[in-house]
This record gives C-alpha cells, sequence and structure tokens, in this order.
C-alpha cells in the first residue's frame, strides 16, 4: 500500500506528515506502507521550509532529505491512499483522477468538516510550526489506526 501525503507547497504540512506517518506506522509494526508527499503548487526540488526541519528535529524525526515534488497525474494514479490538508487540495486530486482515494485528512482522522483541515505554516514562526506538527501527529496517530484496521479488513476478505 502506498499513501500520498498532500499539500500546496509540499515544504511545510505534507512532508512533516509523510515523516509522521512513518513513525506512528513504524511504532504499530507496519512495514508494508509506504508513505511520500507532494504540493498542489510545489516548485520541484525545493528543501522543506526551516521551520519544517527545526520542528521535525525537536521530535526526533528527520526530513533533510526531502525535495518537493509537483502533485502529477502520475503520483495520484500510483497511491492507494492519498490524504490533504484542505478541501482545494481534496478537489485538485480528484480532477487528476483520484476520486474515491482521497481523503482530508481531519475528516478521515475523525474531526468535524469545520475542524478538519490544517492550516499551512509557511512563513509563520517556529510556535505555529510546533502547533502544526502536534495538529498533524494527532491525527495521524487516528489515520494509521484507521488505515491499518481497514487495510487489515480488506485482507481478511481476500
Amino acid at each position: 500500500m502506498h499513501v500520498l501525503m498532500v499539500c500546496t507547497g509540499n515544504m511545510c504540512r505534507s512532508p512533516l506528515a509523510e515523516a509522521i506517518l512513518r513513525a506512528e506506522l513504524e511504532q504499530l509494526g507496519v512495514r508494508d506502507v509506504t508513505v511520500s508527499s507532494a504540493g498542489t503548487g510545489a516548485w520541484e526540488g525545493r528543501a522543506a521550509s526551516d521551520g519544517a526541519l527545526l520542528v521535525v528535529l525537536e521530535n526526533d524525526l528527520d526530513i533533510s532529505s526531502h525535495r518537493s515534488r509537483y502533485l502529477s497525474r502520475d503520483l495520484v494514479e500510483q497511491a492507494d491512499v492519498i490524504f490533504t490538508m484542505s478541501r482545494s487540495h481534496t478537489e485538485r486530486v480528484k480532477k487528476l483522477g483520484g476520486d474515491g482515494r482521497v481523503h482530508l485528512l481531519g475528516e478521515y482522522a475523525g474531526f468535524k468538516r469545520s475542524k478538519a483541515e490544517v492550516a499551512d505554516p509557511y512563513g509563520m514562526a517556529l510556535d505555529v510550526y510546533r502547533q502544526t506538527f502536534v495538529r498533524l501527529r494527532d491525527l495521524l496517530r487516528k489515520a494509521a489506526l484507521r488505515l491499518v484496521r481497514e487495510r487489515d479488513d480488506e485482507n481478511l476478505g481476500d
């Protein structure tokens, strides 16, 4: 199974989410799920933002090798599950053929519509990045459990 995380620039939220989801899956003992990220407005090859780099280091994760990727139809087609940070990202993924596999991360994690989006910390103070990290970690802990449960339920039906 391959999970794709999507935000706008692929420099803040989706690289954070990618690193967090990998860690959560590893903690659950899941080794057969891969995670990557892309952005709906990304410039190819850019490093993660300084704020994102610092906040993951504070949490014993590493995204220093991350390079941004532009969301393409190929990336959407390769993904089994796609998590987005906002409704506009979800709509873009659907236009690229991801309907049925795309989920607004907050809704997938069980939050109501008004609380489901994850705000972009780009250009903000480090404390905003820290808040974004904590929010993503909370959402992805719930999402990882649901993802594994649904995957296991599908495998039982095979």
